[in-house]
């Protein structure tokens, strides 16, 4: 069993930074992917980034440019920095785990990034 917490959120001005985290413990499988994918009100759950266990990485085209996603390997952690945050990344932010067994999402962090 794998359990993630997520931390980081918060409120943040139109063009401010944000970081999150998202620790994993328990079974952890040392080939995974690790990241992040977001909820707007009324939309469907999208793509973020995500980050191998190797550090290859994926980014929505919204994200390109303005977040990094990151991780720790030793500590089983992912990072998403985000910067020039703008109104339409407001929404709950969902840590994701996956290996070729299972996948798990974590509980949600809500970010909010006022005009």
């Amino acid at each position: 069993q794998v359990q993630l917490v997520e931390s980081g959120g918060g409120l943040v001005q139109t063009g401010g930074s944000l970081r999150l985290s998202c620790a994993a413990s328990g079974s952890i499988f040392s080939i995974n992917v690790m990241g992040w994918y977001r909820q707007a009100p009324g939309k469907q759950r999208e793509l973020v980034a995500v980050i191998s266990s190797g550090g290859g990485t994926n980014y929505a085209d919204s994200a390109k440019g303005r977040f990094t996603i990151s991780r720790d390997n030793a500590n089983n952690t992912v990072y998403l920095q985000m910067n020039s945050l703008k109104p339409e990344d407001t929404a709950v932010y969902y840590c994701y785990y996956t290996t070729r067994i299972s996948s798990i999402w974590g509980q949600g962090t809500h970010v909010t990034v006022s005009s």
